[in-house]
C-alpha cells in the first residue's frame, strides 16, 4: 500500500460491536492494523457504520491509549495532566495549532538527524541531542501554557 493520494483515503467503518471494517480492502481489521497503516503513511477516516459520524479522532486516541497502557509511556504524566487541564480552557484552536507546529518541527528535526547520522534512531541514539530537543520543546510548551494560565507558576 504505502503513501496514498489525498483522493485515496481508506474508509474504515466502525460497528456497534467495536469491529472495524476496511472498505478499501474489504476485510475486518484491528487497532494494531490501523497503527501499522499510520506507520506506513496510509491515510484513513473512521466512520460510524450506522450514523456515518466521524470517529477518527476517538479511534486515534484509543490507539494512543492502548500503546500507553502497554508500557510505551511516550507521554509524561505531567504533560497529560496539563493536557487534561486545557479541556476546561477556552483556547479555541490555538493549542491544537501549537501542537501541530511542535510535532512537525520534531519530526523534521528527527529526519534531519537521521540524514546526518546516516542511520535510524534505532541504530544510533544521540541522547545529548535528543535531551536538548526535548528540553527546548518542554520550555516552549511551558511558555505556551503560561499564556493560558499566568497565575500558575508551577
Amino acid at each position: 500500500m504505502g503513501k496514498q493520494d489525498n483522493n485515496d483515503i481508506a474508509v474504515i467503518k466502525k460497528y456497534a460491536n467495536r469491529r472495524l471494517y476496511n472498505t478499501q480492502t474489504s476485510c475486518y481489521i484491528t487497532l494494531e492494523d490501523l497503527f501499522e497503516m499510520i506507520q506506513r503513511g496510509d491515510d484513513f477516516i473512521v466512520l460510524d457504520a450506522k450514523t456515518g459520524d466521524d470517529l477518527t479522532r476517538a479511534t486515534l486516541t484509543q490507539i494512543i491509549f492502548e500503546k500507553e497502557s502497554k508500557g510505551y509511556n511516550l507521554l509524561p504524566i505531567s504533560f497529560l495532566k496539563k493536557l487534561v487541564k486545557l479541556y476546561d480552557n477556552k483556547t479555541d484552536n490555538m493549542f491544537s495549532d501549537y501542537l501541530e507546529v511542535a510535532m512537525n518541527n520534531f519530526v523534521d528535526n528527527q529526519e534531519k538527524w537521521r540524514q546526518f547520522s546516516g542511520g535510524s534512531w534505532d541504530e544510533y541514539t544521540p541522547m545529548g541531542v535528543f535531551e536538548n530537543v526535548a528540553r527546548q520543546n518542554l520550555e516552549m510548551f511551558e511558555k505556551t501554557m503560561g499564556m493560558f494560565n499566568p497565575d500558575d507558576e508551577k
